[in-house]
């Protein structure tokens, strides 16, 4: 088993996380900001028909980190639509026929 500091030379660490932290929480907005040294991305979980939201969580991140994020979200989310399917985002959904009530002649 290779100690802690093998592991660091190997570029791996090894991660912990708490029963509280494993339980993860439930987020249907994300709202992300940024200053030049940093990324802020609000977890928020907006109730149909409220007109408030909460934030979960949030989560601060440098710009290389930022950008490793993405990368691994465009992978995962590319993995994913390979297994089950692209996901159709109802903004990309063209309408089908006439936008219009009435009739067209």
């Amino acid at each position: 088993m290779a100690t802690n500091n093998e592991q660091q030379k190997q570029g791996q660490v090894q991660v912990n996380m708490t029963p509280e932290v494993e339980k993860g929480v439930y987020s249907n907005l994300a709202i992300m900001g940024f200053t030049p040294t940093e990324f802020i991305i609000d977890f928020v979980f907006h109730h149909p028909g409220m007109p408030r939201a909460n934030v979960q969580s949030r989560v601060v991140m440098s710009p290389v980190q930022a950008k490793r994020l993405m990368r691994l979200l465009e992978q995962n989310m590319a993995n994913y639509e390979k297994a089950h399917g692209v996901i159709a985002l109802p903004e990309d959904v063209k309408p089908q026929g006439p936008i219009s009530p009435f009739k067209v002649n």
